[in-house]
């Protein structure tokens, strides 16, 4: 799969294997969990961390693997970032320091009629 990650206008699209998002179940749910427990995101303190808001929260971890060369890390936060909200195509990382301006992209899906259109 796919993600188009965005830092201060330079996108560049990584290529996740499929298989990450399996064997990584055990790390997404340490994550889930320790995010459970509430979020520090930028000045506020959020209980209960929607899904998009993990992704933010994956996101500004992008961040930091960026800036300190772990791809490993990079990896593993994209994958729970395709895991956590299917559809997702893209995220625009804010690199002012507010992690809650960090923008979720997703994909369009082509809609079909399910039966004949009648004029």
């Amino acid at each position: 799969m796919k993600l188009n990650i965005i830092v201060d206008g330079r996108s560049n699209a990584f290529n996740v294997p499929d298989s990450l998002l399996e064997e990584a179940v055990d790390f997404f749910q340490k994550l889930d969990s320790d995010m459970d427990r509430g979020w520090q995101m930028s000045r506020d303190w959020v209980d209960h961390p929607t899904p998009e808001q993990r992704c933010q929260i994956a996101a500004d971890k992008i961040l930091t693997a960026i800036e300190t060369d772990n791809d490993k890390l990079l990896m593993l936060m994209a994958a729970y970032i395709l895991r956590t909200l299917p559809g997702v195509t893209g995220i625009n990382i804010d690199i002012t320091g507010d992690m809650n301006e960090t923008e979720i992209i997703m994909g369009h899906q082509d809609q079909r009629p399910l039966g004949p259109i009648f004029s």
